[in-house]
């Protein structure tokens, strides 16, 4: 059973975006595949199993940010809540010399993600944590070059998770869809030591919109937050 279109249809895909993908880079793509669909059939992990789908909608999505922002070589990179592991591992598989870290709530997850990258070769840190619970941690807080969330949670709520990661100067990369107004979110931005830097809007291939909104740590977030998950959700900043 084939779980990716064969490497020439694959890299074409690519291709068409700019991203040149080798052979042993689409081998480790092809075990994430792999991974991915026989876990599926016994946690939801996605609702995207089909080949091309998983080509395009979590592996071509998740790293075409890297076309709109600069990521320097050998950058700590951490996704947060990064459920089946996107956008973090094909960030991974295209850009080896980043140093990942994967954040997910769900043990099981975590499960799935620590076989998924042993299947596809790659050296990555897991963290099973709420993301508001790692942002205070020493260990995390304000430790990483880079933050990336693909998720449908309002921009305020996202970066309160995201942006106690980012070391000052820094950057945090939300993954949206066409419907965000990102200048909801610029309030919060900035009461956590940020500023929205830029706004993309992009599509996949297929004419999927998506919208990347890059904001800058400028200065380190107070100590207050992030406060606790109710509280972010309740009353968002």
């Amino acid at each position: 059973m084939a779980f990716l279109p064969e490497y020439k249809i694959f890299a074409e895909l690519f291709s068409s975006e700019g991203f040149e993908v080798s052979e042993e880079q689409y081998g480790k793509f092809c075990e994430y595949a792999r991974t991915l669909v026989e876990w599926n059939e016994k946690m939801n992990l996605t609702g995207i199993t089909d080949p091309d789908g998983i080509a395009e909608k979590h592996f071509l999505d998740s790293i075409l940010p890297l076309k709109l922002l600069e990521i320097p070589d050998g950058s700590k990179v951490i996704d947060v809540g990064t459920g089946a592991g996107f956008p973090g591992v094909p960030i991974k598989i295209y850009r080896p010399d980043l140093k990942l870290t994967l954040l997910d709530s769900l043990n099981k997850r975590v499960n799935f993600l620590s076989a998924a990258c042993e299947a596809a070769g790659l050296s990555v840190e897991l963290v099973h944590a709420r993301a508001e619970e790692g942002g205070r941690d020493p260990r995390y807080r304000e430790k990483f070059d880079a933050a990336f969330a693909r998720a449908v949670a309002a921009m305020p709520v996202l970066a309160e998770y995201c942006l106690p990661y980012v070391k000052v100067g820094g950057v945090f990369a939300a993954m949206k869809g066409p419907s965000e107004n990102y200048r909801d979110g610029e309030n919060a931005v900035k009461l956590l030591g940020g500023e929205i830097e830029d706004v993309k809007e992009y599509k996949l291939p297929n004419g999927d919109k998506r919208v990347l909104i890059i904001v800058r740590k400028i200065a380190p977030t107070a100590g207050k937050y992030p406060r606790n998950g109710g509280q972010i959700s309740k009353k968002p900043l």
